[in-house]
């Protein structure tokens, strides 16, 4: 679903609270790790928008998805993720949908307002998926963990 130097498009299918408890609580801005015996990258300055980009027709009235997007530590890569259902990623673990052979979870920490609080929030990956690589005109298939606690700030 994606390149292994351009991690682009990744889809999974996040509730309110307040005050202390909303906020990135020391998540680290470059907190994403996608890797493997053969590559290790590191994503993060994670920004979330209610842009409404993949809504879940199964949501309650009111729901709006999140588009989460970021950059690769010192690279030029790119991490974009659809959050169908924010109103249910603080306070469940969903199931990745990302790439060829997801498996593992993501789940939001300290979200207030589906994840659209000033104070910004945390994911946390916990899985493996599978990208498509390109290195000239050969593509091929690498599997890779996703894991990390990483800083979300709301656009």
């Amino acid at each position: 679903m994606s390149r292994l130097l351009c991690l682009s498009i990744i889809s999974v299918a996040a509730s309110g609270c307040s005050g202390d408890d909303c906020g990135t609580q020391g998540a680290f801005e470059f907190g994403l790790t996608v890797s493997s015996d053969q590559v290790h990258l590191t994503y993060g300055d994670l920004v979330a928008g209610a842009n409404n980009d993949c809504p879940d027709s199964a949501a309650p009235a009111g729901v709006v998805s999140l588009t989460i997007m970021g950059t690769q530590m010192g690279g030029t890569g790119l991490f974009t993720i659809c959050i169908g259902r924010p109103d249910q990623l603080a306070t469940m673990p969903l199931t990745l949908d990302l790439g060829p052979v997801p498996t593992g979870t993501v789940q939001g920490q300290h979200m207030c307002d589906n994840g659209t609080n000033k104070a910004g929030f945390a994911l946390v990956f916990n899985g493996n998926l599978g990208l498509h690589r390109t290195c000239g005109a050969t593509i091929d298939a690498v599997s890779v963990g996703i894991s990390g606690t990483v800083a979300v700030k709301p656009s």
